[in-house]
């Protein structure tokens, strides 16, 4: 009982919740923050390494700087908020992929709208699994989950606006 109590202190239970998230416990995500701030200054030369080898090395781009870099950023964005608030499954497909449909494959663009949709979206499933079962509490990532499963089919599954 006692290691069960130590691992859920230390987080290794978080399961996309964000009842666990306490003072002590979230300061990791100001990196984040930072780290984002740095993707969206480098986001044109990640949309131009987006077009191709080709094409971005045609155009001067150190294409494996880049890439390592974005690499870098975003695997360091993912596993600090993973570490603080746990898995929140279906977020990563489902965001970009409804904002590139909507405003285009321009990453400087479209990343702040991503990160409003991203957010907004968490928020809702987190108020919904507050209120569905009140006094009790379903977890962000069963909520997203369900949500973002029905949204996923819901984008591979639409015809496209040109199709017959």
């Amino acid at each position: 009982a006692y290691e069960n109590e130590m691992l859920q202190m230390l987080g290794v239970w978080q399961q996309g919740d964000f009842s666990g998230v306490l003072l002590g416990r979230y300061e990791l995500l100001w990196a984040t923050g930072i780290l984002a701030l740095f993707a969206y200054l480098i986001a044109d030369q990640l949309t131009i390494l987006g077009l191709g080898e080709t094409v971005s090395v045609n155009l001067g781009l150190n294409r494996t700087a880049i890439l390592w870099l974005g690499l870098i950023i975003v695997a360091l964005i993912t596993s600090l908020v993973v570490v603080t608030v746990g898995n929140i499954p279906f977020i990563g497909l489902v965001v970009p992929n409804i904002i590139s449909r909507l405003m285009g494959d321009k990453l400087r663009q479209s990343l702040p709208a991503v990160a409003l949709l991203g957010a907004s979206l968490v928020l809702l499933c987190d108020i919904v699994g507050r209120v569905i079962v009140f006094p009790f509490e379903i977890p962000v990532s069963t909520v997203f989950g369900v949500m973002g499963t029905v949204l996923f089919l819901w984008l591979l599954l639409r015809k496209p606006a040109h199709a017959v």
